[in-house]
């Protein structure tokens, strides 16, 4: 299991961590990141959403775990060497809460400018589109800028309740 500690800093403001799910990468601001693990045992918690892969034991703390995949919407896959597991902040100071994020895998940290960013298309879906926070513009391609917050935000809370506190 390979573990990164990130820790924050001023010097980590416009700074996003880059991940990939079905093909397509996607940024989480660092300052919402506090570790990145490999895919531990996931115990499985009955009669939760099915993108609620279930909780996990870290260091002594029981954490959530959120199927990225599917609360986005994508088709389930199966597990690869790569998938792995973000530690995410959610919520403000005063309910604060951590979640595991599995996603495809982690490529890298990002410098993003906030001119290099634009805001995120207006458009209508099922699903909505409200948990992004932007596009960045890099050189060679486009990142999806995810705000966390609200990416989780839908449904989260209500499916959480009981597992921890």
């Amino acid at each position: 299991m390979t573990v990164e500690m990130l820790t924050p800093t001023a010097a980590h403001m416009g700074r996003y961590l880059s991940f990939r799910l079905a093909g397509e990468e996607y940024g989480l601001e660092i300052l919402k990141v506090q570790e990145i693990i490999g895919m531990l045992n996931v115990t499985r918690v009955p009669r939760t959403p099915d993108w609620v892969r279930g909780v996990i034991n870290l260091r002594g703390r029981v954490i959530p775990v959120i199927d990225a995949r599917r609360k986005f919407g994508m088709p389930a896959e199966p597990d690869t060497e790569k998938t792995c597991i973000i530690i995410v902040h959610v919520g403000a100071a005063e309910r604060r809460a951590q979640l595991g994020l599995v996603v495809d895998e982690v490529s890298e940290v990002l410098d993003i400018a906030p001119e290099a960013i634009e805001p995120p298309p207006p458009l209508e879906t099922d699903g909505g589109v409200s948990f992004l926070s932007g596009l960045g513009k890099l050189p060679d391609r486009v990142l999806i800028l995810v705000d966390i917050d609200r990416a989780l935000a839908d449904g989260v809370r209500d499916a959480l309740a009981d597992i921890v506190d």
